[in-house]
């Protein structure tokens, strides 16, 4: 099995601030870790959750993944990253299972991670995640 752990689950969000706000409102909950990662054009903020976290999205720039996943979808689930003990080995076994990756190659991710996604096409309908810590 090279999946380890659900590592997070991403909701995009158009104000993290109130986002934010909500989850410590609603559960109490704290957040854990915040970063802008500008290779995706992002701002997130994790809140965990035992192991894993909820992962709270935002845009940083127009042109960035989130901001596109918010002007065609709106707010919501944008994908589940996959914790694997390593990222390659994993998005190769997905890419000989027929999915279509994103990132050809792992690259580094937020938390000091590496990660690839894999195309929802591929993976019925989720866009997914793999995390290597």
């Amino acid at each position: 099995m090279l999946l380890t752990e659900i590592d997070h689950v991403a909701i995009a969000v158009n104000d993290l601030g109130a986002a934010i706000e909500y989850y410590a409102a609603a559960f109490g909950a704290e957040v854990h870790h915040r970063e802008i990662v500008e290779s995706d054009g992002v701002e997130e903020a994790l809140v965990k959750v035992a192991d894993s976290y909820i992962q709270l999205t935002t845009a940083t720039r127009p042109d960035s993944p989130i901001a596109k996943f918010l002007e065609k979808r709106g707010e919501g689930l944008h994908h589940l990253g996959y914790r694997v003990d390593d990222c390659a080995a994993a998005l190769q076994s997905m890419i000989d299972a027929g999915a279509t990756p994103i990132d050809k190659a792992p690259r580094p991710g937020s938390r000091g991670t590496t990660v690839a996604f894999v195309h929802p096409k591929g993976s019925f309908g989720t866009l997914i995640e793999l995390v290597q810590e």
